[in-house]
């Protein structure tokens, strides 16, 4: 999977530009502010559709302008199919092969994509809500069905905060719509927990074996899934459904005190040791990035286990912040076989054959000033 090509209309500082993309790698060179995080964010937003650097899609529109628009042409199974993601006041549009797709996860998964940003280094000693985002971004790329069972929890969750707030408030004493909501919330939820802990046991496989090889055999990786309630991947949806029913039963009058909901995937987390110490607040800051680096390498393989083709990677200012090693481990994991963005002010300080073959566009004020290879 790659892309050959990305068209952008009204998007953020670029006016309009079209690029052309190598198979391989790509390197964006520019200096700060001038675009280069944004076109990677474009792509990001051309396989997710939305930004991982802000909720407000009206920020991805061009300053006074009514809409922006996103287009690519990506190279999947052998054939060319055009992707098109649509901003503007009304909301979005997102169209695969020129049909406007309903429902955001029946386009989702149309591009796999992995980011690696400087913010990803966070991903071990960071937010539970980080962790959680992580998770649910990978899974619904490979499994749209997930993004389902992910919204209607968001949107039930809600609803069932606000009651409890009024009945906290004693505007209402009535509990029907409260069981109502605490059903719909077990079910959407244990769909949830059961994907994450599939996901989890596959990129376990993944991920163990490359901490492993990166740490020089002496660090042994463990993921676990933290939850509130007592559920276990041996479980089948069924049972964690009556799991979560009996504990919000157990729970309802502390939720009605405290006007909020205490368990759910939405308050779930990850643990990661190493040699049987938490990384996140005992490990070094070199266990911590080769925690991080072994994840998305682990995302990489899983992805193409699952779909059959490897993602786009995108390296947005990412290398300058490994050191040689990590750096080495990662380009060489990826050579040949993913298409890679890479952006940097500078290419002089990464020593790698795959930068050397790599295409180099340069970006200055949103615009493409200059498309060559590096000398041979």
């Amino acid at each position: 999977m790659y892309i050959e090509e990305l068209s952008l209309v009204n998007y953020r500082n670029y006016d309009r530009l079209t690029i052309h993309f190598d198979h391989k790698v790509n390197v964006i060179l520019g200096e700060n502010a001038q675009g280069k995080t944004n076109l990677m964010e474009a792509i990001y937003v051309l396989g997710f559709t939305k930004s991982h650097r802000t909720p407000r899609d009206k920020e991805l529109i061009q300053w006074d302008a009514e809409y922006g628009k996103i287009k690519g042409r990506v190279f999947k199974k052998n054939r060319s199919l055009p992707l098109e993601v649509i901003f503007s006041s009304k909301g979005k549009k997102a169209k695969f092969n020129h049909i406007e797709q309903k429902r955001l996860s029946d386009y989702i998964g149309s591009l796999n994509i992995v980011m690696f940003a400087p913010e990803d280094l966070n991903l071990v000693k960071g937010s539970p809500q980080e962790r959680r985002r992580f998770i649910d971004m990978e899974i619904g790329q490979i499994e749209p069905v997930y993004i389902y069972h992910l919204n209607q929890y968001q949107k039930i969750l809600k609803q069932r905060n606000a009651l409890l707030k009024d009945l906290q408030r004693r505007r209402t004493k009535d509990t029907t719509m409260l069981q109502i909501y605490t059903e719909q919330l077990a079910e959407h939820g244990a769909a949830i927990l059961f994907r994450r802990f599939r996901f989890l046991k596959k990129l376990r496989e993944w991920a163990v074996p490359i901490h492993l090889q990166i740490s020089r055999d002496q660090e042994n990786l463990k993921i676990d899934y933290l939850s509130k309630v007592d559920v276990s991947e041996s479980m089948d949806m069924e049972k964690m459904r009556d799991t979560y029913l009996t504990e919000f039963n157990r729970k309802e009058e502390s939720e009605i005190e405290r006007g909020t909901t205490l368990i759910g995937p939405h308050r779930d987390d990850l643990v990661f040791t190493v040699n049987d110490r938490n990384v996140q607040h005992f490990g070094s800051q070199g266990q911590q990035r080769t925690t991080a680096l072994s994840l998305k390498l682990a995302e990489i393989e899983l992805i193409y286990q699952e779909v059959g083709d490897y993602p786009v990677l995108l390296l947005d200012d990412v290398l300058s912040e490994l050191d040689d090693y990590r750096q080495s481990h990662l380009l060489n994991a990826i050579q040949g076989k993913v298409q890679t963005f890479v952006t940097t002010t500078n290419i002089d300080g990464i020593a790698h054959e795959t930068i050397r073959e790599a295409e180099i566009f340069t970006i200055h004020e949103g615009k493409l000033v200059e498309n060559n290879g590096l000398d041979r």
